[in-house]
């Protein structure tokens, strides 16, 4: 192969094909591309714009095989498609790509089950800030955490790699993401049930999140030291690289069960839901981390952070006692992997507001204020909304989720939108039948929950509510004695543009 040849890409409307046509060209190689959409249909058309890249939209003609020297066809096209049948060129794979063109720069990669977005999103702030650039993968609408984007995306021009690794329930997505990556460091927030109907038991998901640990294994990890299941996996693998641990000097509020490593269920006196101060019989307890946050005071958004060099004084954009684990994990990865002393990284963190669905305040609607979350699992639901109760007090929570780990899941988000919500509005079919079982369990809780309008809606993934439900949960809601309104779930965040038509 050199530079002259030209690389025919089939299916550039996708994502892999329009991230692979980039990656190519920004290599110096010759590109064409094709897709049976037509321009106006083209999902990622706006990512290839400046790029020199002639699309076939609508059309595979003849002509985009003459003018190519080799074919590459999306990995879900049949060899022996119509497409391909008379193809007398070299066909080149999605992994001939990933074999053929390395990262050549630092990768590093955040996973946990809560707060990556977060934290991947102010890595890269604090990056863009101080001058270094992070290739990006420019999907638009797509959160591009798992199957092959990361990959791809670090092959991307920039100065660094910052991927976000996700599951999507699949073993073997987080192992492929590192090894494919050649990254040399990462992040772990924490690990709590998710995906369970893809993966059966909470041990078994917490095993794909360990792929992350095993292929890192003697380079540097930046672990949430208050989660007794990332300690018992770094002590289970035998982790032998550099361990960073992180915690937040807080007095707990509640009790949790987790299962251990070991099998055993354990006690965890929780300062979030799943994190704080534990202790197996096989040996796992909470160890003094590296660097703790003190002081932490969320109505003014500051707390100290202890290194272990010095005392800092963090300003924070956003709320939460989550988000000062956010923080903290971000603040060692910008000083450990992108080498920036702590007072080039604190103004970032200072001025970072959050992203868009997580603790979103959207608008004022009645006199009420309305808030979105993506939180779409138990530990997630349950962190963010024992957050708004401190900060905010009384609420009311309009759920739009359907869990990843079915019923298990769902009854797990419900029963901490009762424990901490004034009101509930179930919008989702999901949440709308658990709510009837209480009903019928606790007729008092009628001066509680409010059932929602349920349309025929098939969830897909943790979307569980329609357009129509959400806005008909949102109207329910603010009919209600409350002067503020969360709407929880992917559906809450990817529909609330009917907030601004209310």
């Amino acid at each position: 192969m050199n530079k002259n040849d030209t690389f025919g890409v089939i299916g550039v409307c996708g994502a892999n094909g329009n991230l692979i046509a980039r990656i190519l060209k920004q290599r110096g190689y010759n590109v064409i591309g094709t897709d049976l959409s037509f321009k106006k249909d083209c999902r990622f058309a706006k990512s290839l714009e400046g790029y020199d890249i002639d699309v076939f939209y609508g059309k595979t003609p003849e002509a985009f095989f003459k003018k190519s020297d080799y074919i590459i066809p999306p990995a879900s096209l049949p060899k022996d498609s119509d497409v391909l049948k008379n193809c007398d060129k070299p066909i080149l794979e999605l992994y001939d790509i990933i074999e053929m063109i390395k990262p050549e720069k630092p990768v590093f990669g955040i996973t946990g089950t809560n707060g990556k977005t977060t934290s991947t999103t102010l890595l890269k702030k604090i990056a863009y800030d101080n001058g270094i650039k992070p290739c990006e993968h420019d999907l638009e609408g797509m959160q591009g955490n798992a199957e092959f984007i990361p990959i791809l995306q670090s092959r991307l021009d920039g100065d660094v790699g910052i991927l976000e690794v996700g599951t999507f329930g699949v073993p073997g997505t987080v192992g492929r993401v590192v090894k494919n990556t050649s990254m040399t460091g990462g992040v772990i927030t924490n690990i709590t049930p998710d995906h369970l109907n893809d993966l059966g038991s909470f041990m078994d998901y917490a095993n794909v999140k360990a792929e992350f640990i095993k292929e890192l294994d003697g380079k540097t990890l930046i672990v949430n030291g208050q989660d007794p299941t990332i300690m018992g996996l770094l002590r289970e693998l035998d982790y032998k690289g550099e361990v960073i641990t992180f915690g937040v000097d807080e007095l707990p509020d509640s009790v949790g069960m987790k299962e251990c490593v070991c099998g055993r269920e354990i006690a965890v006196k929780e300062i979030i839901s799943g994190c704080g101060y534990y202790f197996c019989q096989c040996g796992i307890t909470t160890p003094q981390v590296d660097y703790i946050a003190t002081n932490v005071d969320l109505k003014n958004r500051t707390f100290d952070l202890h290194t272990p060099d010095e005392k800092l004084t963090v300003k924070m954009g956003v709320d939460g006692l989550h988000n000062v684990y956010n923080l903290i994990g971000v603040i060692i990865a910008a000083h450990k992997f992108l080498d920036l002393p702590y007072d080039k990284i604190l103004p970032s963190v200072a001025s970072f507001t959050g992203v868009s669905g997580r603790m979103e305040e959207v608008a004022k609607v009645k006199g009420k204020d309305i808030f979105v979350d993506y939180a779409h699992n138990p530990a997630g639901v349950e962190t963010v909304l024992k957050e708004f109760k401190k900060l905010f007090g009384d609420f009311t929570t309009v759920i739009t989720v359907s869990s990843e780990s079915g019923y298990p899941g769902d009854l797990g988000i419900f029963n901490s939108v009762l424990k901490f919500s004034k009101f509930i509005v179930p919008a989702s079919v999901a949440s709308h039948k658990i709510a009837i079982e209480k009903l019928e369990d606790n007729p008092k809780l009628n001066d509680r929950i409010f059932l929602n309008h349920i349309s025929d809606f098939k969830k897909t993934g943790t979307l569980g509510a329609s357009q129509e439900e959400v806005r008909d949960g949102l109207i329910k809601a603010l009919n209600l004695d409350c002067e503020m309104v969360i709407a929880i779930g992917e559906a809450a965040t990817k529909f609330k543009s009917v907030i601004f038509e209310l």
